[in-house]
């Protein structure tokens, strides 16, 4: 099987994959972990970890007979980055980020095409083997065995870190039935003494190195949260409408790391920078028909637009005004919430009389 090792390495780096290594199918390193990082809440809404937690402590739950996993990275570092360029003052007030890996095309689309086509390839040279791509929908603990495939060691922010590539990557994976040779483990931690992502994170979501609370991470409150932002994080949040880099924006192995070469993962769809009331303006057939084919589409019409609102209240430009009280009559419940507490926020820093009835937010 060396052979074919090698020829399947040699074939996934020619699909556009930066990263590959394979690792045996055992239980993952850490499950244990997960049991109780869920039991402590940490997971926020997220029900779908617990009820498929169990199926995480080995990846025969997603392929019967499973013997390897080949652990792939793409490279998605944008080439250049619009969140540090000029903006004209018109617009630098009611523009908001969105993290930089959701500015292309969604990631799932195109890293399911690569490794089906590179599944078809190992089946061509293996005609019995059976395999399934995985690009983290499934119940994998990817980076446990990106780690153990030799990919990288997990920085203190959580995030798996490459010394050329550095964490802006994305992981997906092929489990297999068949027995490869498998690379040695990554073993090593370079972070040293820098906690430069622990100290810059906006929430203080991280409870301590390799520990991160997702309640109070800002992709978290902006992606997978469904019902109402705490209050208390609102400000914190600052300008992400979508995601968040600040911890990977700190890290030193990030400062001089390549950018992707695949141009479909580049920020050309939606870049990341967006305009707030452009966005608090979409109606539902206006949000499929620019979000439909792009990691945005997770957070949903209301999740977007209520982000927007509460961005457009830290901003704290009454040139938004008028747009928000439009939004205090959006058919959503949380967008009308957003709207008002952005209304009241704005109003109260300008020093006016908030006109918003509160009712119609209910």
């Amino acid at each position: 099987m060396n052979a074919l090792t090698d020829r399947i390495k040699e074939r996934a780096h020619t699909l556009g994959f930066e990263l590959v290594g394979i690792a045996p199918a055992t239980d993952a390193d850490g499950f244990t972990h997960l049991q109780e990082w869920l039991q402590k809440g940490c997971a926020g809404e997220m029900d779908y970890l617990s009820r498929h937690a169990d199926a995480h402590r080995h990846p025969e739950s997603i392929l019967p007979d499973v013997k390897s996993v080949v652990m792939v990275g793409i490279n998605y570092k944008p080439t250049t980055d619009t969140r540090n360029s000029e903006l004209g003052t018109q617009y630098s007030e009611l523009t908001g980020h969105v993290s930089c890996y959701a500015g292309g095309l969604d990631y799932h689309d195109v890293i399911r095409d690569k490794l089906k086509a590179l599944l078809a390839w190992i089946q061509e040279e293996a005609p019995d083997s059976r395999g399934r791509a995985v690009i983290d929908t499934a119940p994998l603990l990817e980076r446990d065995f990106a780690r153990r495939a030799g990919l990288g060691w997990f920085g203190k922010n959580t995030m798996l870190i490459d010394k050329k590539l550095g964490s802006f990557f994305f992981l997906g994976a092929l489990v297999l039935d068949l027995a490869l040779k498998t690379d040695d483990p990554f073993e090593t931690s370079h972070c040293g003494t820098c906690t430069r992502c622990l100290d810059a994170c906006p929430t203080d979501a991280f409870v301590a190195a390799f520990q991160l609370d997702a309640r109070r991470c800002i992709s978290y409150l902006t992606i997978e949260l469904r019902s109402s932002i705490p209050e208390d994080l609102r400000s914190k949040m600052e300008n992400w409408i979508f995601g968040c880099d600040v911890c990977q924006d700190v890290c030193p192995w990030n400062r001089k790391s390549l950018a992707g070469s695949e141009p479909l993962l580049q920020a050309t769809v939606t870049g990341t920078q967006v305009d707030l009331l452009e966005i608090l303006r979409l109606s539902d057939e206006q949000f499929r028909a620019r979000f439909r084919h792009t990691p945005i589409w997770r957070a949903k019409r209301v999740g977007l637009l209520r982000n927007a609102a509460i961005v457009l209240g830290n901003r704290g430009d009454a040139r938004a005004l008028p747009v928000l009280r439009e939004a205090v009559t959006d058919a959503e419940p949380l967008i009308r919430e957003a709207a008002h507490w952005a209304i009241t926020r704005i109003e109260a820093r300008d020093g006016s009389v908030i006109q918003t009835d509160a009712d119609r937010c209910l």
